[in-house]
């Protein structure tokens, strides 16, 4: 890992800020200190009390975990760091969908982003907000920061949720599992089915292996429950916070350690697909200078549409909304 923090100009790879210290920003701040990733965590949050009330908790947890500074600071701190993450806005609440949230979070954005650009922040803007596509395509028109260095959490959390389901359906460590969800984080996004497969065997050839043969009913009900997940918890506890937590914590050390990995994260879309100028999550690598390329996975003829209505999807809210 690099160490420049004693270059007031360069930028301090131990150091990550969260804006925002609601459900998810507090439950990314813990699992980032239990991580070991960064030294020095800084929490923002409109609300100054609500960060030193954060910072000062999960501090108290240092003596288990690794040495490091957390505290409550404001927009000068971000100016050195490695990644600034946004989890600042209105909650999603039940029966809302994540693209509700938009009008409300733009405005909260645009008091934001430019309290980032100004401070001449040259590392990652991870954003985590709903709707996280609509909202990351925000933060680049807002920051004019490089593309590959502004992505969204998009559907690293969805793609977890599929894994996860896959394995408890047949009964194997769902790190074994090799799928994605692709296209918006919301109720558009597509199960890449067709690519899908059990550590190099394909999906179908293994659910059969363990006695699974209605692939159709069965990959279409793993998908329904996938895309329903986030409001099945927020029915139930009104917010879903630790999911995303961990998935913020494997973004982050992918780009810390450079590790080249390829997380479907959302980014600005350059003609993959016949898609331009929309922010989506698609497979890509990620590392030290953020997105580097995206990935071409294998697409049957129904998944490249579905993945064409989830942009133009997008597109529309952008269109409504002037961005």
């Amino acid at each position: 890992m690099k160490n420049t923090s004693d270059c007031s100009n360069c930028i301090n790879y131990g150091k990550v800020v969260i804006v925002g210290c609601g459900f998810v920003g507090s439950a990314s701040a813990f699992s980032l200190m239990e991580s070991g990733l960064f030294t020095e965590i800084v929490m923002i949050d409109s609300d100054k009390k609500r960060a030193e009330g954060e910072a000062l908790d999960i501090s108290h947890g240092i003596p288990f975990a690794r040495p490091m500074k957390i505290y409550a600071g404001d927009y000068d701190n971000i100016t050195n760091a490695a990644i600034v993450i946004v989890t600042a806005g209105a909650n999603q609440q039940p029966r809302e969908t994540r693209l509700d949230l938009v009008e409300k979070n733009i405005k909260i954005f645009q008091s934001i982003i430019p309290e980032i650009s100004k401070r001449d922040f040259k590392g990652i803007l991870l954003i985590v907000s709903n709707p996280v596509d609509i909202l990351t395509y925000a933060a680049l028109k807002l920051s004019s920061l490089p593309q590959n260095r502004v992505i969204g959490s998009g559907t690293v959390l969805d793609t977890a949720r599929l894994k996860y389901a896959i394995g408890q359906h047949l009964n194997i460590d769902s790190r074994s599992v090799h799928a994605f969800i692709i296209g918006e984080h919301g109720d558009s996004e597509i199960a890449a089915w067709s690519s899908a497969n059990i550590s190099g065997v394909p999906l179908n050839t293994f659910c059969e292996m363990r006695g699974h043969y209605d692939h159709k009913s069965a990959t279409e009900k793993i998908a329904e429950d996938v895309k329903n997940s986030a409001y099945e918890i927020i029915s139930r506890k009104k917010a879903t916070n630790y999911g995303i937590a961990m998935s913020v914590k494997r973004i982050c050390e992918a780009i810390i350690r450079d590790e080249k990995s390829i997380l479907p994260i959302s980014s600005m879309m350059q003609g993959e697909y016949g898609i331009n100028d929309v922010v989506l999550s698609m497979p890509a690598i990620v590392g030290i200078n953020g997105v580097e390329n995206h990935i071409p996975i294998s697409l049957n003829k129904t998944e490249i549409e579905n993945l064409h209505k989830s942009a133009e999807t997008l597109k529309n809210i952008l269109n409504q909304n002037n961005l």
